[in-house]
């Protein structure tokens, strides 16, 4: 049997490995390529005489945003979830004009609470060491961080239960802060929409025990979001105290296995601060308010964390067997195990639990936004696609206006052959990552 470094060996050799290399670098080392079959070409519109055409094989990336299966996949949605927070954090693109730095913004941070003790490893604002509960110090490296101090009286159940609902307490959240906006400004719950628009984009990040709390960029706009003015009345004051105000007020009640209410809520840790315009390079002054001017890459950096490694599974769970050989700690696997649990129950089937379970039961999206916000993965990806296709047509010398582009693919697989072609992917992806930072770097540190 031939060795992989035999395998790698006579891929390189092949006679197709130029054209091989072409297709993975088209895709950026994609680690689990879409293989399709077909043509594409450019047409005369009024004729229908082909000016352009390529046909056979080619691959399309998965698209996956985890980086745990694809990082190059996932680079790309980390690009474009910073374009997308930026826009609506600065304007100046996309659609989002400029003035939106003139609103009142704040930067919002929701926690999940306590469902029992957990091993901590905090430290001081002068950086002293905090004993956890154990009675011992842990290094953040300490991987009983997150974990309950007794995994018998932790509440598993309850801790699910508001993982699978923590989008519609943020539904009830922004909700919440609507008609506290609307009452500080003289104005009834029905009168705000006729004067402002609450718009916001969001992220959900998971902390050590396993729960998500969400980072938002909460911005006060005119009736029509981005394009008008925010009302006279608005300040950032107000802003603030109506959402501290609505946090601390939006309850949710469900029921437990055995029937016995359960009221869901935020943590205690309720974090907001006001976003000012770009005056430094810093992210927060020492009256701890956040600066624009690295805002955008820091929420970006929690939505495409999301994304990487996270405390949950890389895939769905299918059965036992699953839970059972999943490599995740004893603790997420509990938590997993409680999903799937629930799942099995009638009074839980809206929650769709077993579907999730490999999410810790947290059902919603890493990065979300209000319409009004900013623009849409779409527009970008659409603004992508319409800037490659300028760049053919300025090469073959055609006019966007006389052209009809037709594709004709057909799905022929995922993936690569064999693992000596996956290491060669592998190898392609981390070279382009390599020249991007190191361009990145000489434009912006040179």
């Amino acid at each position: 049997m031939l060795t992989l470094h035999d395998r790698l060996t006579a891929r390189v050799q092949a006679t197709d490995y130029s054209d091989w290399r072409a297709k993975v670098h088209a895709v950026n080392g994609c680690a689990r390529p879409i293989r399709l079959g077909g043509a594409h070409q450019i047409q005369d519109a009024s004729s229908g005489a082909v000016l352009h055409h390529h046909g056979g094989d080619i691959f399309a990336p998965c698209g996956n945003r985890r980086s745990a299966v694809c990082p190059s996949c996932s680079d790309r949605y980390a690009a474009d979830a910073f374009h997308l927070v930026r826009a609506g954090l600065v304007g100046g693109s996309k659609g989002i004009p400029t003035s939106v730095t003139d609103r009142p913004r704040s930067f919002v941070t929701l926690t999940a609470p306590s469902f029992g003790p957990v091993h901590h490893a905090r430290v001081t604002a002068k950086g002293k060491h905090i004993p956890c509960g154990c009675g011992e110090y842990h290094l953040d490296a300490d991987t009983r961080v997150g974990t309950p101090l007794d995994p018998d009286t932790y509440d598993y159940e309850g801790s699910v239960l508001w993982q699978a609902h923590a989008g519609l307490l943020w539904a009830r959240f922004t909700g919440r802060v609507r008609r506290e906006i609307a009452a500080r400004a003289g104005l009834k719950a029905r009168e705000f929409s006729e004067q402002a628009r609450l718009s916001y984009g969001k992220v959900a990040e998971y902390q050590r025990r396993g729960l998500v709390h969400f980072h938002a960029i909460v911005r006060l706009d005119g009736p029509d979001g981005a394009s008008t003015p925010a009302p006279h009345w608005a300040h950032p004051d107000l802003l603030d105290d109506a959402v501290l105000a609505a946090a601390g007020a939006v309850l949710l009640t469900t029921t437990r296995a055995d029937g016995s209410p359960l009221t869901l809520c935020w943590g205690t840790q309720v974090d907001v601060r006001r976003v000012q315009p770009a005056t430094s390079a810093e992210l927060e002054d020492a009256a701890g308010e956040i600066s624009e001017a690295r805002l955008a890459g820091y929420i970006a950096k929690y939505a495409t964390k999301g994304t990487g490694k996270t405390e949950a599974a890389d895939r769905p769970v299918r059965s036992q067997l699953d839970i059972d050989f999943l490599k995740v700690s004893e603790h997420h696997r509990r938590i997993i195990q409680t999903a799937w649990d629930l799942g099995d129950l009638p009074q839980y089937e809206d929650l769709n639990l077993r579907r999730w379970a490999h999410m810790l039961a947290f059902r919603g999206h890493f990065l979300s936004k209000s319409r009004a916000y900013s623009t849409t993965f779409k527009a970008i990806r659409e603004d992508r696609r319409a800037y490659r296709l300028t760049e053919t047509l300025d090469r073959l010398g055609l006019d966007a206006d006389s052209i009809v582009v037709v594709n004709d693919w057909t799905f022929d697989g995922a993936g690569y052959s064999d693992d000596a072609e996956r290491d060669l992917a592998a190898g392609i992806a981390e070279r382009i990552r390599d020249d991007r930072k190191a361009k990145y770097d000489k434009e912006n540190y040179s």
